[in-house]
């Protein structure tokens, strides 16, 4: 009978997962979902206590906090935990139930867990007679490794420690190609200087740009065994972090039987031992005297720990250096891997590998098929536009893509030049790689692409499946697609390459408003800085007057119905108050973009400094409006008589003999702040010389229903012919130089306080519409007031 306990651990464990996997859940909802997110402030212990399910609740949502804050459109890469991932759980929980077990049942049942996982794991990957040690950190295994290589070239080591290192200092080779921060790592926890690590350079003339530099190596080693060092221990890679290269790991072996070295291997290509058919390259890392694999990556097992397998003969060293411990507990850690293996099975775990292998054929095959590409048999993969640079050694085995797209110089376009865009084109190509990258993984997250830097290539754009197929459950669909967002983005990323030159050429024509600013890691047509033309601010003013305008602008252009983005640039970028101008496609006028922009810049700067200029002559304006509107108040009083203003006694009067106003309306132009007569907007009935404000802002892109902005004429078959950008310029020009007016009446009561007055003289151009609109309404008013007669025929001939 199974285990009561187990079968519990079991089901507590489904009910789990299914708790936090569960997306839709009826907390995530409401009052209760606000709730945990209050809770997830650090607060006091809760005295009673909380069940099961609320906690498991509490860490879902502390899980998926940080995703509501973010961008919604923005997808996230979620590990794919399937059965085998449960299984690895499983493990872990089980770990900790059979850690509390007798000494003797935990150290058979213990024993057996390690040497199944470790022969599993030798046969697996073609490692005959090997001992695994498993650690959480990936190179923890070399850290061991190197101590016991210590403890068998010193004798003494044991007894005497760091002391006789003197004697002949021990030296670490590694490849220029390792990973970042490898060999501080192993000094810093040995215990040695810097000066104990040599690092190899890599093939600079023939082979592979990442492979290391044998002939060097071996140069390198005789002279370090002159100078009374001992060489150690070589790091060789097969399949190097960036780009996935393979050393030439056969004479490596060679050279490291020749010195008396110890070589360890690793990387990802290793994976593909467990395969039926295994390129030498590969094959030769079976030779090596340990080599670090990490399964739980390449099989999407969840905190499934690494495996450092080595051969070793005595196992008081091991011990010594930690690759082996009598504590039956820390054998634990390999309980996950032993489940989860068992459930995959040898013919699962082999084909999740050659179902990542065969992912990276797949998309080799169609970059290769991709138009305007040409591909070539040399060491590395030339592509025009997209440029592969895997396959150094047995090519159609690489288990990693690396592309980049690669604008030829050469290479002429409808609508612009590449001529003048030499300085610093390999910063803008890489820029144009990193932008290409990040949208191929925003747009197909399951594909797993990532952006790479190499010395030689720039900015890559990297595709690993066995480094993340079976995490993100990447299927031959997500390769297809990542192939269709591939030739869409190409042909965009072409075109902007070749119009950057004309853009910057177009701005620099408007030098009197526009700045071209140099952005070289800008992926993107360029970008602009609209600059104030009022000569008269200080610095101060000017630069406040700079980034109004500039952040205006950049409203108004992202308002447009186009296709082209604008933004305020790279999010750490070092310019300020700037308009960036993102990918175009080949039809976009330029000439026409850029006047555009000219033409929206100016009619901010003039609307700002027409407000500016309106907040004296509005004031004075409403002084003068207040006089003459006095003044027609004590006129009216003498027309009317005393005898008319009495309220019963005028109403009588007015009833029986109408009296006829000579008074005239007057309006109040507040561009010229003058008083004008009405009378010819009473005639027409409508304000003469008063354009409406939408027409005016958007008087440069008018265009047919449609049509797109900034399109060529003829580039394709839904463009539209668009009016002239430098015709619209002077439209705008003339729109703003229009008089705005607003009526104003004589009123029949008394004139507004002195206090009035004085509010009125400090009226600031952010209220002059508002201020514009009191005046309109109190004189309304007035007028109603004067116009209240009995009913008679009589009424409408007595309004004015």
């Amino acid at each position: 009978m199974v285990d009561s306990t187990l079968v519990q651990v079991g089901k507590n464990l489904s009910e789990a997962m299914k708790i936090l996997e569960d997306g839709q859940g009826e907390l995530e909802t409401g009052t209760e979902r606000r709730r945990f997110s209050r809770t997830s402030i650090p607060g006091p212990l809760q005295g009673d206590g909380q069940d099961v399910t609320t906690i498991l609740h509490l860490v879902h949502n502390l899980i998926h906090e940080e995703e509501e804050k973010e961008d919604k459109s923005r997808q996230h890469r979620m590990q794919n935990v399937g059965e085998q991932g449960h299984m690895a759980l499983l493990g872990h929980s089980l770990a900790a139930y059979i850690s509390v077990s007798d000494k003797e049942r935990l150290r058979k049942l213990t024993t057996r867990i390690l040497s199944d996982t470790t022969l599993w794991l030798c046969r697996l990957f073609r490692y005959e007679n090997g001992s695994a040690y498993f650690h959480e950190d990936n190179r923890d295994g070399l850290v061991k490794v190197c101590r016991l290589v210590i403890n068998a070239r010193y004798e003494e080591y044991a007894s005497e420690g760091y002391s006789v290192l003197i004697s002949k200092q021990p030296v670490i080779y590694q490849s220029a190609s390792c990973r970042p921060g490898l060999g501080q790592h192993l000094c810093s926890q040995l215990g040695l200087p810097l000066s104990s690590l040599c690092t190899v350079p890599c093939n600079t003339i023939f082979g592979s740009q990442h492979q290391m530099d044998v002939a060097l190596l071996d140069k390198l080693i005789r002279e370090d065994i002159e100078a009374g060092k001992l060489p150690l221990l070589l790091i060789a890679n097969a399949g190097t972090p960036a780009a996935g290269h393979t050393d030439k790991l056969g004479r490596l072996r060679d050279l490291c039987d020749q010195y008396n070295m110890w070589l360890h291997v690793e990387g990802v290509n290793l994976a593909t031992l467990a395969l039926a058919q295994v390129t030498s390259a590969i094959m030769a890392a079976t030779r090596s005297d340990s080599m670090t694999l990490t399964p739980g990556q390449w099989l999407g097992l969840p905190a499934v720990s690494a495996v450092t397998l080595y051969r070793h003969e005595d196992p008081a060293l091991s011990l010594a250096a930690g690759l082996t411990s009598s504590q039956p507990v820390e054998k634990l850690r390999a309980l996950p891997l032993w489940l989860s293996l068992q459930y995959l099975g040898h013919n699962g775990i082999v084909q999740k590998i050659k179902h990542a292998t065969a992912l990276s054929q797949q998309l080799l095959q169609k970059l290769k098929s991709l138009a305007s590409i040409k591909t070539s048999d040399v060491l590395e993969t030339e592509i025009s536009l997209v440029e592969a640079l895997t396959m150094v050694e047995d090519e159609l085995s690489s288990p990693v893509v690396l592309f980049k797209f690669s604008q030829e110089m050469s290479a002429g376009s409808s609508g612009g030049s590449v001529e003048g865009y030499c300085t610093g084109e390999k910063e803008v190509i890489d820029a144009f790689n990193r932008w290409l990258g990040e949208q191929l993984a925003q747009l197909v997250p399951t594909s797993g692409v990532d952006v790479v830097e190499l010395e030689d290539e720039g900015t890559c754009v990297r595709f690993s499946p066995l480094q993340t197929a079976a995490v993100l459950g990447t299927q031959q669909e997500d390769v297809e697609e990542l192939a269709e967002k591939l030739t869409e983005l190409v042909p965009v990323m072409s075109s902007t390459m070749c119009l950057r030159q004309d853009f910057k050429e177009e701005t620099h024509q408007h030098s009197a408003s526009l700045i071209y600013i140099e952005e070289l890691s800008w992926p993107g047509l360029g970008a602009v800085r609209y600059e104030p033309q009022d000569e008269g601010l200080d610095e101060s003013r000017r630069k406040q007057e700079l980034g109004k305008i500039n952040t205006e602008l950049l409203k108004k252009l992202q308002d447009l119905d186009t296709d082209i983005v604008f933004s305020t640039g790279p999010e750490f970028g070092t310019e300020e108050d700037c308009i960036f101008v993102g990918m175009v496609t080949e039809d976009v006028d330029v000439p026409e973009l850029v006047d555009t922009i000219a033409a929206l810049g100016r009619d901010i700067e003039e609307s700002g400094r027409l407000l500016e200029n309106m907040t004296e002559v509005v004031r004075k304006g409403i002084q003068e409006a207040e006089l003459q509107l006095q003044k027609a108040n004590e006129e009216k009083l003498m027309e009317e008589g005393m005898l008319r203003q009495l309220p019963l006694v005028g109403s009588v009067l007015n009833w029986f003999s109408p009296v006829q106003s000579s008074i005239k309306g007057r309006t109040f132009n507040l561009a010229a702040g003058s008083l004008d007569s009405s009378e010819v907007t009473y005639t027409t009935k409508a304000q003469a010389g008063r354009p409406s404000m939408q027409d005016t802002s958007t008087s440069s892109l008018k265009r047919f229903p449609g049509q797109r902005l900034f399109r060529r004429s003829g580039a394709s078959s839904d463009s539209f012919s668009e009016t002239s950008s430098v015709g619209q310029a002077d439209e705008i020009a003339r729109e703003e130089s229009t008089t705005v007016s607003s009526p104003v009446h004589p009123p029949s009561s008394p004139p507004a306080p002195e206090e009035d007055l004085h509010t009125a003289g400090d009226v600031s151009p952010e209220r002059i519409q508002e201020s514009s609109e009191q005046v309109h309404t109190q004189v309304e008013t007035v007028e109603a007031s004067e116009e209240r007669q009995p009913d008679g025929p009589e009424v409408e001939q007595s309004g004015r």
